[in-house]
C-alpha cells in the first residue's frame, strides 16, 4: 500500500509542480507515446538482452515485492522458534523419531502445523538437511555454521538478482533518454525552415525524451530496485535465525537457551516478546505430550 502511495506522490508533485509553474501538458501528452516507444522498447529490449528467462521471471515476479512487503512477518518468526523447539526436543528424546519428520516433512504432523513455513522449500531443506547432518555425525558447531553459512549467501545472492537487473535499467535509463532526445534535436533540424513557433514544439518535445528517461530511471526503477533489496535482505533474517538455532543446537545447549539464541538474534521489528513466546512454546510441549 505504501508503494502506491508513493508513485501516487511523485506523480502528483512532479506534474502538479509543472502546471502551477505555468507548463502545459500538451507537448508532453504528444510526445509521450513516441518517446515511451523508443525508451521503453529499448529498455524492455536490454532488459531481454541482459537475462534468461530465468532472471526475467524473476525480476518480474520481484517488483510485486514493492507493494507486498517482507514475506515473512512477525507471527512467522514465533513459528519458526516453535517448530525449530518441536524439533530439538524430539532429537533430544528419540533420534529414531525425529528422522521420520526430517526425511519426510509433507507427512509430519510437526511441519504441517505451520503451513506458511512449509510453503517455503528453502526453509524446510535447511533445517531438515542440518538436522540429518547431525543424526549422520557431522555435528562439529563450527563446521556446519560456515556450510550454513555459504549455503545462505549463495541464496540471498540469487535472491538479489531481480534487484540487480532493475539497478541495471535504472542506470540506463537516462542515457536512453538522450538517444531519443537526440534523434528529437535530429527531426528539428530536418525542419529547420520551419517558424519559431512549430520549432519550439519540436525542440520541446525532443526533451520530452531526456525528461521521461532521467523521470522513469531516479522516480520508479531505482527506486523500485531498492525496495526489493531491502525486502530481500529482511527475508535474509528468517534463514539466519535457522542457522542460529541449529548451531546452537549442536553446541549441546538445552533447547530453550537454543530458541532465545535465536530470538535474540532476531531484528527488534520481527522478534517475539519472551512472555508471548513462552506462551507459545508452552502449547508446543502440551501438544507433544
Amino acid at each position: 500500500m505504501i508503494g502506491i502511495v508513493g508513485i501516487v506522490v511523485i506523480f502528483a508533485m512532479v506534474f502538479g509542480g509543472y502546471l502551477l509553474a505555468g507548463g502545459k501538458l500538451a507537448i508532453i501528452i504528444k510526445a509521450l507515446p513516441f518517446e515511451m516507444m523508443m525508451i521503453g522498447g529499448a529498455a524492455v529490449g536490454t532488459f531481454l538482452i541482459s537475462n534468461d528467462m530465468g532472471g526475467i521471471k524473476h525480476t518480474l515476479k520481484d517488483v510485486g515485492k514493492v507493494f507486498k512487503g517482507p514475506k515473512w512477518k512477525p507471527d512467522d518468526y514465533r513459528d519458526l522458534l516453535c517448530l525449530l523447539f518441536a524439533l530439538i526436543r524430539i532429537a533430544r528424546a528419540n533420534p529414531v523419531e525425529v528422522e521420520q519428520h526430517i526425511e519426510d516433512p509433507e507427512n509430519s504432523a510437526v511441519f504441517n502445523k505451520y503451513p506458511k513455513i512449509m510453503g517455503d522449500k528453502e526453509a524446510i531443506n535447511l533445517i531438515c538437511d542440518t538436522m540429518r547432518s547431525a543424526s549422520m555425525n557431522y555435528d562439529d558447531p563450527h563446521q556446519v555454521e560456515e556450510v550454513l553459512e555459504k549455503r545462505i549467501e549463495a541464496n540471498h545472492h540469487h535472491a538479489m538478482h531481480g534487484s540487480h537487473a532493475l539497478q541495471t535499467l535504472a542506470d540506463g535509463l537516462p542515457a536512453l533518454g538522450i538517444v531519443a532526445a537526440v534523434l528529437g534535436v535530429i527531426k528539428t533540424m530536418g525542419s529547420i525552415d520551419q517558424p519559431p513557433e512549430v520549432l519550439g514544439k519540436m525542440i520541446g518535445g525532443a526533451l520530452v525524451g531526456t525528461f521521461l528517461g532521467i523521470f522513469l530511471a531516479y522516480c520508479l526503477a531505482a527506486p523500485f530496485a531498492g525496495k526489493v533489496k531491502n525486502v530481500v535482505e529482511e527475508d535474509a533474517h528468517f534463514y539466519q535465525l535457522i542457522r542460529e538455532v541449529l548451531v546452537a543446537n549442536l553446541h549441546n545447549h538445552a533447547a530453550a537457551i537454543c530458541i532465545e539464541v535465536g530470538r535474540q538474534n532476531t531484528p527488534s521489528h520481527f522478534r517475539p516478546g519472551f512472555s508471548e513466546l513462552e506462551e507459545a512454546l508452552k502449547s508446543v510441549k502440551q501438544d507433544a505430550a
